[in-house]
């Protein structure tokens, strides 16, 4: 099967899906009166989406180039069997976007250009659209590794498109933890902890599909009921402008290396660092601010 009937199949597939989960859910919000939905939310997150989307149409095809081209140095060259290759592309590429992800938050620079679905204070399935709109310009690069272990560049991008789904369907409150499975997918549960802006839930539970990763590399955390998530950013936007959404990070970057750099070193931590990270502690990281209720709950 080439890869535009699989792809068409997903949308024919996927859309449906979501249309049913986000009309139910905009139905238990209206009628239970949780208020998880606004207007400007959704609207503000199908815009982004559409960004992304047309970005990502206008260089698939040079992205698919780039990984058949490293796709002819595969180490394997022929797989076993059929189940053990598409097991082994969805195990590593999820392990691959646990690393894509970690970088878009331990860099500014990246953390600049993902900052855009983190920047909604709701959380819905609509978020699951919300997206970092230039992200398609170099995500493709953390999957060529796989291209040394025998996977083609049509299949690596099928995957990718078909894990978004789980990607997109954990954006909601109306489902609670689920059981067994908490200790292997990445649910509804753990994903709201990555979009907290508690400071205990800062840069955590990075997976796409697995949760595993995050627990074997120490960004796990789970979702505690005593401090309820808290979502957006730190210092949230407060803005639905169209260019200020996607704008906004660069913007403060742009002032903090001509502003407040002392010198090399600070203008590229400025830029490279982590975010939060400043040369007079005027704004700190996560890491930080950890630290420092870390610090607090031990004084108490």
């Amino acid at each position: 099967m080439n890869n535009e009937i699989r792809e068409l199949y997903l949308v024919l597939i996927t859309v449906p899906i979501y249309a049913i989960v986000i009309g139910a859910e905009l139905i238990y919000s209206y009628f239970g009166n949780k208020k998880l939905y606004t207007t400007k939310g959704v609207l503000a997150n199908v815009y982004l989406t559409l960004l992304n989307m047309g970005l990502d149409v206008l260089i698939r095809g040079l992205c698919l180039v780039v990984l058949q081209y490293f796709y002819q140095f595969r180490l394997i060259e022929n797989w076993p069997n059929v189940f053990l290759y598409w097991t082994v592309l969805v195990l590593t590429e999820d392990f691959m976007y646990y690393w894509l992800h970690r970088v878009d938050h331990y860099c500014r620079f990246f953390w600049a250009v993902h900052v855009t679905h983190h920047s909604s204070e709701e959380f819905n399935l609509t978020v699951g659209f919300r997206s970092s709109v230039f992200q398609p310009l170099y995500r493709f690069m953390y999957f060529v590794p796989l291209c040394f272990l025998g996977f083609s560049g049509i299949d690596i991008m099928f995957v990718y498109s078909a894990t978004q789904i789980v990607g997109i369907l954990v954006h909601t409150q109306t489902v609670r933890k689920l059981g067994f499975l908490e200790y292997i997918l990445v649910t509804p549960s753990h994903h709201r902890v990555h979009h907290g802006s508690n400071v205990r839930y800062l840069d955590k539970n990075m997976g796409m599909l697995l949760i595993f990763w995050d627990k074997l590399f120490g960004t796990f955390q789970k979702e505690e009921d005593e401090d309820p998530v808290r979502y957006g950013l730190t210092t949230n936007i407060e803005t639905y402008h169209p260019i200020k959404m996607v704008f906004h990070e660069w913007k403060q970057i742009a002032k903090d290396v001509f502003r407040k750099g002392r010198g090399f070193r600070d203008k590229w931590m400025y830029v490279f660092g982590p975010p939060g990270w400043s040369h007079d502690g005027s704004t700190k990281t996560s890491s930080q601010l950890r630290k420092e209720l870390d610090t607090r709950l031990k004084n108490k």
